[in-house]
């Protein structure tokens, strides 16, 4: 268990410094990928198999979609587009298939070792998550809703093109 988790938060620091310093939005969301999937190996390891799975759904899976859109819809254009396919060359999926490939083989070997978490934890359900969302963290949950809303209407705000005003000159009839 010791080796998973500081295997896993190591790949989880090193994913996440390698988010901040890419340049290019593509690279830098691969990596916090990883990030998000080694956060879920720790949940897992940790005897939280619904807070991993959520962890995997909800982040690494539906909000990473949502950003890949975002990133799609900002660069409009075809010289945009033919940058984005120069990004998209294998040996920049290099670094996170490594780092994917070692959370994969901890997250099989965890399988693998089997059997119902130590006595010492006890395993975290949905009700559990359910119970501390919305009753001990209900401040910090309605201020994450509130961040997300406001990076909705940035997003929105960076996305939004105005239309160039067309002058209409009218001709003088003799």
């Amino acid at each position: 268990m010791t080796i998973v988790f500081y295997t896993a938060g190591t790949i989880a620091v090193a994913a996440t410094v390698l988010t901040v310093t890419r340049f290019h939005a593509v690279h830098a969301l691969l990596y916090l990928i990883v990030s998000l999937l080694a956060v879920s190996v720790i949940f897992y390891d940790f005897g939280a198999p619904f807070v991993a799975a959520l962890e995997v759904i909800v982040y690494a899976g539906a909000i990473m979609v949502l950003f890949v859109f975002v990133v799609m819809l900002l660069n409009l254009g075809e010289q945009a587009s033919r940058a984005e396919h120069a990004l998209l060359t294998p040996s920049m999926w290099i670094g996170p298939a490594i780092l994917v490939a070692i959370l994969l083989a901890q997250f099989v070997w965890l399988l693998v070792r089997g059997g119902a978490p130590p006595a010492a934890r006890a395993e975290i359900g949905s009700v559990e998550v359910g119970m501390a969302l919305f009753g001990r963290y209900l401040m910090g949950a309605e201020l994450a809703s509130m961040l997300l809303l406001a990076g909705l209407v940035g997003a929105y705000h960076l996305g939004w093109r105005k239309a160039p005003k067309v002058e209409v000159t009218h001709a003088s009839h003799p």
